[in-house]
């Protein structure tokens, strides 16, 4: 059946609920050229005010993922499980994460991004060995599963169309910020790659799109929701990011990170976060009975070797040098590095989580454009992080730069990103809650 446009706008307008014919006929129109930015930019600001219910959501999300070609991973032996993180600073988690699942039986089939902002995404930061191609054929990365349980390539192009549009239109219109129409973008994507189970990673804080815990936990309650209404098993953690994750921002600093923690040397957030996670995947891939048995097999496979020889076969498997994960040397390094001192004595109450980003994005390591070439050596090692004590010119990071210029004025703002104070606070546990 054909519908107007206009007919649609003005329901939602009025909130009024549409059927999934509906919204299944919006979208495929939209992504066909059929229905102009104008009419769709109308229709998201009538959900800004008026909201979807949660059939409405389920079937937007359904209309996107079946926009264009989804990943069919039944070539896949066993249970696929996907992992997915909503961002943040120095978030390397899928470098560490996916070699050590699949060290222990996970197949891992990932579909990632490259970053827009502070830093690179994952893509940008595989790249960081040299010769590591994420460009490859959907064929190699279905064998590449079966033969070593884990590749991950760059999304296609034709990936859920409707929320590449969809999405660009919110940009511009200030319709990003509702709940709904999150949730459907992210879902969309993942449904779209095939996972039989999904693990969620909804960032709160600072650093995080979340800032707030309710607002963090209504979007994972909404994401599983979502997943599990399309059939697929979901569990979403709730994580901390009021301070960068772990010590490493920065894209071939936050791969030497990713290593130290497959060797049991990583910081004990990012291996406490790395590790819940992975015993969700486990489960869920139906390898261990219960999260005690998925630990005891992750932190074995981590102390005999297993974890970090599963990235070393990894990353040869897409032609990357492998011996740079023996040799961290042959990552790109920058120049000169330099401290940032502490102005005085106290402990450290807190970070602002995103400028210690922009300090990153501002060295180079992140993008402002997706043209922007991202210088991937540079980067911060924090020193100091909530309730450290610290000494007045005590180091509170160290700046990896290429660019004196940059480097001062990531310096003034990833100084002015310490709160210092007399009383030392309570740490945040880095999982806040779990859906």
């Amino acid at each position: 059946m054909a519908y107007r446009m206009y007919d649609l706008i003005e329901k939602k307008r009025d909130g009024k609920t549409l059927d999934k014919e509906e919204i299944k006929w919006m979208i495929d129109e939209y992504v066909a050229g059929n229905i102009p930015d104008y009419q769709m930019s109308a229709f998201t600001m009538a959900v800004f005010f008026k909201g979807l219910d949660k059939e409405e959501t389920l079937n937007l999300t359904m209309a996107m993922t079946e926009s264009g070609d989804t990943v069919d991973l039944s070539g896949i032996q066993g249970i696929k499980v996907d992992k997915h993180s909503t961002g943040g600073v120095g978030d390397k988690t899928s470098i560490a994460l996916a070699p050590l699942v699949a060290s222990v039986g996970v197949k891992v089939a990932k579909m990632s991004g490259r970053g827009l902002g502070h830093t690179g995404g994952t893509i940008d930061k595989l790249e960081s060995f040299p010769g590591f191609n994420t460009s490859i054929s959907m064929e190699a990365f279905l064998n590449q599963v079966n033969d070593i349980g884990i590749a991950i390539m760059g999304q296609t192009k034709d990936l859920v169309p409707a929320d590449k549009k969809l999405y660009a239109l919110r940009d511009v219109t200030a319709t990003v910020d509702k709940l709904s129409l999150i949730a459907s973008s992210i879902m969309s994507k993942k449904l779209a790659s095939g996972a039989d189970a999904i693990v969620l990673d909804v960032k709160c804080g600072s650093g995080a799109f979340m800032k707030n815990y309710s607002d963090a936990k209504d979007l994972a309650q909404e994401m599983a929701e979502l997943g599990r209404g399309a059939g697929r098993k979901v569990t979403a953690f709730i994580t901390d990011m009021d301070e960068p994750l772990g010590l490493a921002v920065g894209n071939a600093l936050e791969v030497k990170e990713a290593i130290d923690t497959l060797r049991g040397k990583g910081p004990a957030d990012f291996t406490k976060l790395v590790m819940e996670l992975a015993k969700a995947m486990v489960c869920f891939a139906g390898i261990a009975d219960s999260e005690d048995e998925a630990e005891k097999l992750l932190k074995n496979s981590i102390e005999n070797g297993l974890a970090i020889n599963k990235l070393k076969e990894f990353v040869k498997a897409q032609g990357g040098d492998e011996r740079a994960v023996d040799d961290t040397s042959l990552l790109p390094e920058a120049k000169y590095e330099t401290e940032v001192p502490a102005d005085k004595d106290g402990y450290v109450l807190g970070i602002e989580c995103s400028e210690v980003g922009t300090a990153s994005l501002l060295l180079g390591g992140g993008r402002l454009t997706k043209e922007d070439v991202i210088d991937l050596s540079t980067g911060i090692i924090m020193k100091k992080k909530k309730a450290d004590k610290v000494e007045k010119g005590e180091a509170l990071a160290v700046i990896y730069y290429n660019d004196e210029e940059k480097m001062k004025v990531a310096a003034e703002r990833l100084k002015a990103a310490f709160k210092i104070g007399d009383v030392k606070p309570d740490k945040n546990d880095i999982i806040l809650g779990r859906i």
